[in-house]
């Protein structure tokens, strides 16, 4: 059977493209940039690359990068977009609980849920930070988004996603949060790009730091910085609080 984010992604990669939590890209790539100093021979991994959003904005600014989803749609529209810009860019199809990579790379990147914390246990979840620690080679850099555990302790999840969904976006039906597992489960509510209904049931993982910060030193990473998460302008200067939906991770190999 498959799982909500397969179904989800099936034919919607033009409505993701719309979607107002994708909309970040070039304040997201110039702070990415900035991580590796402007290092042009760094070699980079997008893991969850989706529409190649990321993967193709650091290909424009002359980075070496390998886009990796779990959606055949979503890869197939990364790479429309990619030939209508004549770029040249490597596009995967791989599951991030079991990567072919072993210290290949610079930097690895999965920003806006790219894969960790969709999954269905924290094992899975887990097994994708190590494959992404395997991929790294010494001194590399993690960069990712995942969903700040604080904030559900003081605000209504529903009312934030209700009030971030434009027209035509996907909707939010009914929403739980377990405080016992930090897992929110809910409906949602989309039309993909053939036009087709689909309603599906699905279930994430909230992080707090400590958590964070537990799971990446037991994977030799040595320096864990995290930071609130603020679309298309990611930065160390913003310190993480309850008002951040999302947190940012910059972890740095031994």
């Amino acid at each position: 059977m498959k799982q909500w984010y397969e179904e989800l992604f099936e034919n919607y990669g033009m409505k993701y493209d719309k979607e107002n939590f994708v909309q970040g890209t070039i304040g997201e790539c110039d702070f990415i940039e900035k991580e590796i100093g402007y290092d042009k021979a760094a070699r980079i991994l997008d893991i969850g690359c989706g529409t190649g959003r990321h993967s193709i904005e650091l290909t424009k600014r002359g980075y070496h990068v390998v886009g990796i989803d779990l959606s055949e749609s979503q890869l197939k529209r990364a790479k429309e977009k990619a030939s209508a810009q004549n770029l040249q860019i490597v596009f995967q199809k791989h599951d991030a609980r079991n990567l072919p990579f072993s210290h290949e790379f610079n930097l690895i990147i999965m920003i806006c849920e790219g894969a960790f914390s969709l999954m269905e246990t924290d094992e899975m979840n887990f097994r994708i930070l190590r494959n992404a620690a395997n991929a790294l080679l010494p001194k590399g850099k993690l960069i990712f988004t995942t969903l700040n555990g604080l904030f559900p302790l003081f605000h209504s999840v529903k009312d934030f996603l209700d009030s971030k969904t434009k027209e035509g976006n996907a909707k939010c039906g009914s929403l739980s949060f377990d405080l016992m597992t930090f897992r929110e489960s809910n409906t949602i509510y989309v039309e993909d790009d053939l036009g087709n209904k689909k309603e599906l049931q699905c279930s994430e993982r909230y992080y707090v730091p400590s958590e964070i910060t537990w799971l990446l030193k037991t994977l030799d990473f040595k320096t864990i910085d995290i930071c609130g998460a603020k679309l298309g302008a990611f930065s160390r200067n913003d310190k993480l609080s309850t008002e951040d939906f999302e947190m940012l991770i910059i972890a740095e190999k031994q």
